[in-house]
């Protein structure tokens, strides 16, 4: 298992990539000007961090010709805990399985994606209304995303046997707050899923919700490590209608089939932890 640090990832979620969770998270009004190949196509990239160099965002012409946005640069990622967004009243688990690529470069455009390391994502989101870009319900500053400390080392067919389950503990009683799904149930997956991802870091134009990831990457310094969160399963019948609050645990597991259901939820409950599982629990913080 292994503890993978991305300050130095430029980090990215898939938006659309699991069959009815935009409709289920209001957000399919959002991509109605977005067009993709087919219908089962995921609408968008958006980022969620970018490590823009520093002399990049600091004073001068360099901070006004840098073409991320300055809350971009924030590093968002917390193990532990979510603080709760000011301001704001809901905000809902993204239970996500994530990708830690090398990234391979040809001059400026990225030809390659190579997988590291994957484990437990969450992408927590804030919905609300009015927001022209994705990226700023995802990044709100420091503890406002998760990615698990338990990543697993990818090997070629590894990711047919996982699956993604997810829960919010609270007041001591655990709720499955997404559909208990399996990685491969997702829309693109495997090398349909890298060439969407190519093509979209390259080319993706902004656009409604989405935004110019190419340029982000230039910023960054075409980083060597890539960091994908794949897309947020379908919500639970509690999942769609309960919010985060302080006190309440986010749990996203990716773990083996060879484990049950009910297996998996013992597990969380006691804190455990096995070879080739990946576990993220963090708490809800004001």
């Amino acid at each position: 298992m292994e503890n993978i640090d991305l300050k130095d990832a430029a980090c990215f979620g898939v938006a659309g990539n699991f069959t009815g969770h935009l409709e289920q998270a209001g957000e399919a009004e959002s991509f109605k000007d977005i067009k993709t190949v087919d219908a089962a196509a995921p609408k968008a990239l958006f980022p969620t961090y970018i490590p823009v160099r520093k002399n990049e965002i600091e004073g001068g012409l360099a901070a006004a010709s840098c073409a991320v946005p300055k809350f971009l640069t924030v590093f968002p990622f917390d193990a532990k805990k979510i603080v709760f967004p000011k301001g704001e009243e809901k905000i809902q688990i993204e239970p996500e399985m994530a990708v830690v690529f090398d990234a391979l470069w040809k001059g400026r455009d990225l030809c390659g994606l190579e997988p590291k390391f994957f484990g437990a994502s969450n992408d927590v989101s804030i919905r609300k209304e009015g927001a022209l870009k994705i990226s700023v319900k995802k990044n709100w500053g420091p503890s406002s995303k998760g990615f698990s400390k338990m990543a697993v080392k990818y090997e070629k067919g590894i990711f047919d046997r996982y699956r993604i389950a997810s829960y919010l503990r609270r007041d001591g009683k655990l709720f499955e707050y997404g559909e208990n799904s399996p990685v491969i149930g997702y829309s693109y997956f495997g090398q349909k899923l890298k060439d969407w991802l190519l093509e979209k870091f390259n080319r993706q134009e902004d656009l409604g919700p989405a935004e110019n990831v190419h340029e982000y990457l230039r910023e960054a310094g075409f980083p060597k490590k890539i960091f994908v969160s794949v897309g947020a399963t379908r919500y639970s019948d509690f999942g769609k209608t309960n919010f985060l609050r302080a006190g309440d645990d986010s749990i996203v597991a990716v773990y083996p089939d060879s484990l049950s259901k009910e297996e998996i939820e013992k597990m969380i409950l006691s804190g455990a932890q096995g070879e080739g599982l990946s576990i993220l629990v963090q708490r809800v913080v004001l």
